[in-house]
């Protein structure tokens, strides 16, 4: 990558839409560049005034006014006669009407408000995936420890469940395979099996997704294994049906 390429990429590094290797690329280059510094800057403060700023349309009765009066407003002023003896007559300037600089308002107002979404739009999606790669490295810790555990154990319907578990971590991960997505208005809870019939919360499965490896919320402590149940969306503070999995840690 070169410095021509770098000079383009200022704006995707305040959105912090770059590869980790480009947005090191760019923060060295900043460091010897000025006006890529400046630009930093700058794009900086109206991203955060992008964010902070509220989009008011303009009403039905201001539009319908602008779009009838801007049809009589004059763009340019008429060419000067000039004869054959006389001199060039030189346009007297004249000051934009009213309605035409409504006109621009309206135009810059409707304009601000689509650039406050698309901005809202993209800072969502970077967050998305923010956290979706927190989640996928967590996950992913889990399954690399040194002293991983796993057990798998069919679930009901024909699919099959299978836990991780690190010690040393105290974390533990569970994924299904062959598990039907939950009723609608529902979704697949997690636990932690504490003995003595107590089952303590774990997190919400992606009812989109339920084959995907989920990370449990909270230590697995002393907990001997884990259970799955079907609740309302938003989960329950304790389970409110059988449960569709129980499976017990494996042992050291």
């Amino acid at each position: 990558m070169n410095a021509a390429d770098l000079h383009t990429l200022t704006g995707a590094y305040v959105l912090d839409a770059l590869e980790p290797a480009e947005r090191i690329a760019v923060e060295r280059h900043l460091a010897d560049c000025p006006s890529c510094a400046q630009e930093v800057q700058e794009f900086s403060e109206t991203a955060t005034r992008l964010g902070l700023a509220v989009a008011a349309p303009p009403s039905a009765a201001l539009r319908d006014q602008v779009m009838r009066r801007i049809a009589t407003v004059r763009q340019e002023p008429p060419r000067a006669v000039r004869g054959a003896h006389s001199a060039r007559v030189r346009p007297r300037w004249r000051p934009p009407s009213n309605w035409a600089l409504a006109a621009c308002l309206a135009g810059a107002v409707a304009l601000g408000g689509v650039a406050v979404a698309q901005y809202e739009r993209a800072e969502d999606a970077r967050q998305q995936a923010q956290r979706a790669r927190i989640a996928n490295d967590a996950v992913g810790a889990v399954l690399a420890a040194a002293d991983a555990r796993v057990t798998t154990a069919p679930l009901r319907g024909g699919a099959v469940g299978t836990v991780v578990v690190s010690a040393a971590r105290n974390q533990a991960v569970f994924a299904a395979s062959g598990l039907p997505a939950p009723p609608s208005g529902k979704v697949y809870q997690l636990w932690y099996n504490d003995g003595g019939g107590r089952m303590r919360p774990a997190g919400l499965m992606d009812p989109g997704t339920p084959a995907t490896a989920t990370l449990l919320e909270g230590p697995v402590d002393t907990a001997s294994g884990m259970g799955v149940t079907v609740e309302p969306a938003g989960g329950s503070p304790q389970p409110t049906s059988a449960p569709v999995a129980l499976l017990g840690f494996p042992s050291a």
